[in-house]
């Protein structure tokens, strides 16, 4: 109990100190919302450092890890005011549950809507284990490079749903599709996968449901590309149903999935005809 209280005393401080060095110039206080965030990581991240380098000091002979453990509780202490550890864990425990319930639902979702929009065309999307069903039958008609390809996608778990244009009788995967309920905090290993389809000339395109990460630039920018930092698009496209405003490669999806089909039909025509031209610049009219 010592080293919590120590390790909850050190962490306190240290991002208060932090925080209110970083907040300094804002005299009103008004701080932006963007750098507010910006500012409590920034905190936050000192104090875990500083609280774990004292208590280390003050009690060098306890395990790291508990020493370790002691400030994830007084983090979470912080952030939701729960300092019972049993009570967090049921909390974390219950919120994993509903994060892979809820994104998998919202596989589904996808895939119901996005048929819904496609029926009586030659297109359709299909989940990640049809997919492989498809490989595993020998009934995807793709060459066998792609198909390799494709096959290390699904050993990965990188793409949730997956594209597919009928021809002659013949079913071609031509896109990958990654679903997302939120998507902020794994943006950035989301855009690699994304990138390496896009160099492999499959359509890659996100849908994601809450789109409020966007109000930030630079998340804007990993979508879109033209900043400093990411220069290039990371998707040739991304679906939210929760935007109201299109801009460049991100597009605001209402139910009936309209945009997404004509998108969708001009990528498989795309992929067909003139494969060797569909790279990272394509883009949907």
């Amino acid at each position: 109990m010592k080293d919590y209280k120590f390790c909850l005393s050190a962490y306190k401080n240290e991002y208060t100190r932090i925080l209110r060095v970083l907040t300094k110039k804002y005299q009103d206080g008004k701080v932006p919302e963007n750098k507010m965030e910006d500012f409590d990581r920034e905190a936050q991240k000192s104090a875990i450092h500083i609280a774990i380098t004292k208590a280390l000091q003050v009690f060098p002979n306890e395990p790291v890890a508990e020493l370790w453990s002691a400030i994830y509780r007084a983090h979470l202490f912080r952030k939701s005011g729960i300092s019972d550890l049993d009570t967090i864990n049921k909390v974390i425990s219950a919120d994993q549950s509903w994060k892979k319930s809820s994104g998998h639902a919202f596989e589904e979702m996808v895939k119901e809507l996005a048929s819904l929009a496609l029926d009586g065309t030659d297109v359709k999307v299909i989940l990640q284990r049809d997919l492989n069903m498809l490989i595993t039958a020998n009934e995807l008609a793709n060459e066998p490079r792609d198909i390799s390809w494709l096959r290390e996608q699904i050993k990965a778990n990188i793409f949730d749903l997956y594209c597919i244009l009928s021809i002659d009788g013949k079913k071609y995967c031509f896109g990958c599709v990654q679903a997302k309920t939120s998507i902020r905090d794994r943006v950035t290993r989301n855009r690699e996968p994304s990138i390496h389809a896009m160099q492999s000339f499959f359509w890659s395109i996100v849908f994601v449901l809450d789109g409020d990460f966007l109000r930030l630039p630079k998340f804007v920018s990993m979508i879109n590309g033209g900043s400093e930092e990411f220069r290039e698009n990371g998707w040739h496209g991304m679906y939210v149903l929760s935007a109201k405003d299109e801009h460049d490669r991100i597009y605001p999806l209402t139910m009936n999935f309209d945009i997404f089909k004509s998108h969708a039909l001009q990528a498989a025509e795309q992929w067909q005809k003139r494969r060797q031209w569909f790279d990272r610049n394509w883009k949907a009219d």
